[in-house]
């Protein structure tokens, strides 16, 4: 009977055994898989801090300037002032009882659903 039980416990620690490596060997391979994302994810935030860092170089007032007067010609761009602008409580809004925002809402709604 003693030898049934110390069979029974060698094989459990066999079972054990192996349920632990491949615990670890799992544990090891996310790990490495979560710095290689990590890496991955501080390589994409420093390119976006470079094309951030290009646009707001690119879209300088006076180099848009220069732009657009040099290609005034193919553009037609004017320069834009103040008064060009409108004060905001001017602008017609729709409200929600308006009829025909209503139908376009209803249409937009039946468009996303596929129905239409």
């Amino acid at each position: 009977m003693k030898s049934l039980f110390y069979l029974i416990g060698m094989i459990m620690v066999m079972v054990f055994a192996t349920w632990a490596y491949r615990v670890n060997n799992e544990t090891r391979g996310a790990m490495s898989r979560v710095a290689s994302l990590q890496r991955e994810i501080r390589s994409e935030r420093e390119t976006i801090a470079v094309l951030e860092a290009e646009w707001a170089y690119l879209n300088r007032p006076d180099r848009l300037l220069a732009l657009s007067e040099k290609h005034f010609t193919e553009l037609r761009l004017m320069p834009l002032h103040p008064d060009h602008f409108s004060d905001p409580t001017k602008v017609a809004y729709p409200t929600a009882a308006d009829p025909l925002l209503a139908a376009l809402i209803e249409a937009a709604i039946i468009e996303i659903k596929g129905g239409g």
